[in-house]
C-alpha cells in the first residue's frame, strides 16, 4: 500500500508540472509567459518619415501587451544610427530610411544582421499658398522653383536619407531632362537656411510661409496631406524619384560625399533605391521583448497593415542581411 501511494503521488507532481508548462507557454509566442504578462520598456530610435505609422504600432503593441511601454525617439536616419555608435545608447530595436546606413555605419560592430522592409520614393511637398502653386507639374517642377524668389529647401544630408537622396535628384534630373547645368542651379538656389536636420521639420515651414517647397518622401506627404488640406505634393518621373529597381543602374550614376564613421573620414554615396531597414543593436537591453515587437510588425494581418494603412509602402518579400545571425525566434521571416 505504501508502494502504491508513492507511486500515485510521484504521478500527480509530474502531470502537476507538465500542466504548469502548458500553462505558462504562450502557444502563439516564444515569450515563457502569457502575452498580458510581457512587461519593461522597449527603446526604439527610428527614421523621421516613419513617426506617424511607429506611433500606430507602439499604440497596437501596448494594447496587446498593457505592462510593456514603447519609448520611441525618430530622427535622421545617420543621427539615430551615431547615438548607437558614438554614444552607445541603449537601443532594442533600430530602424532606418536607407538599409546602406546600417550596414555602413552600425554593422558589424553594434549589430549583425540588417533587415529590408519597406520602400517609397521622392516628391516634391507644397502648400495651396506656395508660389507658382497653380502651375507646378511633374514636368515643370525644376522650372518653377527656379524661378525668381521661390524659396525651397531639403534635409541635411549628413543627418538625414532624405536630404542626400534630395541632391541626388537633382543630379539625375540634369540627365533626365538634358538640361545641362540645372544640377548647379538647383544647389545654388537652396541657400543653407532652407535645410534642416530632419526632412519632416520642412512641412512646418511650408505651413508657416518659409518655405514654398520641400523634397520629402511620398508617405510623409500623404501622410501630411491627409491631416492638412492646404498640402499638396507633385509626384516625379520614376527616372528620379528613386522609386524603381528597374533604374537602379541610373540612379547609381548619381554620387554625393558624407561624413563617415569617424571625423575626417568620408563615404561616396551612390543613388538608389529607397529601401527602409531595421535590426536589433547590441546595446539593447531589452531582447525578449524587442523579438515580440518585430514579430507583430512582420505579421501581414498587424504590423505591416498598420504600416501600409498609414501610407508607409512594405516590399512583398522581407530581405535579410546577415540572416544566419538572426535571433532564432525571427528566422521565419526570411523562409
Amino acid at each position: 500500500m505504501f508502494k502504491k501511494k508513492n507511486l500515485w503521488l510521484i504521478i500527480l507532481m509530474l502531470g502537476a508540472l507538465f500542466l504548469g508548462g502548458c500553462e505558462n507557454k504562450d502557444s502563439n509566442s516564444d515569450v515563457k509567459i502569457k502575452e498580458n504578462q510581457l512587461e519593461g520598456k522597449l527603446v526604439i530610435y527610428h527614421a523621421g518619415s516613419l513617426t506617424i505609422p511607429f506611433e500606430s504600432l507602439e499604440k497596437e503593441f501596448e494594447e496587446k501587451y498593457p505592462k510593456v511601454d514603447v519609448i520611441r525617439t525618430p530622427g535622421g536616419s545617420r543621427t539615430v544610427a551615431r547615438k548607437v555608435t558614438e554614444f552607445g545608447d541603449s537601443v532594442d530595436i533600430l530602424c532606418s530610411a536607407d538599409y546602406t546606413v546600417i550596414d555602413t555605419l552600425v554593422m558589424p560592430d553594434f549589430a549583425n544582421w540588417n533587415g529590408l522592409f519597406a520602400e517609397n520614393s521622392m516628391v516634391i511637398v507644397y502648400s495651396k499658398h506656395s508660389q507658382y502653386a497653380d502651375e507646378i507639374t511633374s514636368e515643370n517642377w525644376y522650372e518653377v522653383l527656379t524661378r525668381k524668389g521661390v524659396n525651397y529647401g531639403h534635409s541635411d544630408p549628413n543627418a538625414d536619407p532624405c536630404g542626400y537622396r534630395s541632391v541626388l535628384l537633382w543630379q539625375l534630373a540634369e540627365n533626365h531632362y538634358g538640361i545641362e547645368g540645372l544640377n548647379n542651379k538647383l544647389l545654388k538656389n537652396c541657400p543653407p537656411r532652407n535645410v534642416r536636420a530632419k526632412a519632416v521639420q520642412l512641412i512646418a515651414m511650408l505651413d508657416t510661409g518659409a518655405l514654398d517647397y520641400a523634397f520629402e518622401y511620398e508617405s510623409v506627404a500623404m501622410q501630411h496631406a491627409k491631416k492638412n488640406p492646404n498640402l499638396m505634393y507633385v509626384k516625379l518621373p520614376k527616372e528620379i524619384n528613386l522609386s524603381s529597381i528597374d533604374y537602379k543602374n541610373d540612379y547609381a550614376k548619381s554620387t554625393i560625399q558624407l561624413d563617415g564613421k569617424t571625423p575626417g573620414e568620408f563615404i561616396t554615396k551612390k543613388g538608389q533605391p529607397i529601401v527602409y531597414s531595421l535590426t536589433m543593436p547590441n546595446t539593447g537591453e531589452n531582447n525578449e521583448i524587442a523579438i515580440e515587437f518585430l514579430k507583430f510588425l512582420f505579421d501581414k494581418e498587424q504590423g505591416l497593415r498598420l504600416l501600409e494603412e498609414a501610407g508607409q509602402p512594405v516590399l512583398n518579400d522581407i530581405k535579410v542581411f546577415g540572416e544566419e545571425n538572426l535571433p532564432m525566434e525571427l528566422k521565419y521571416i526570411v523562409e
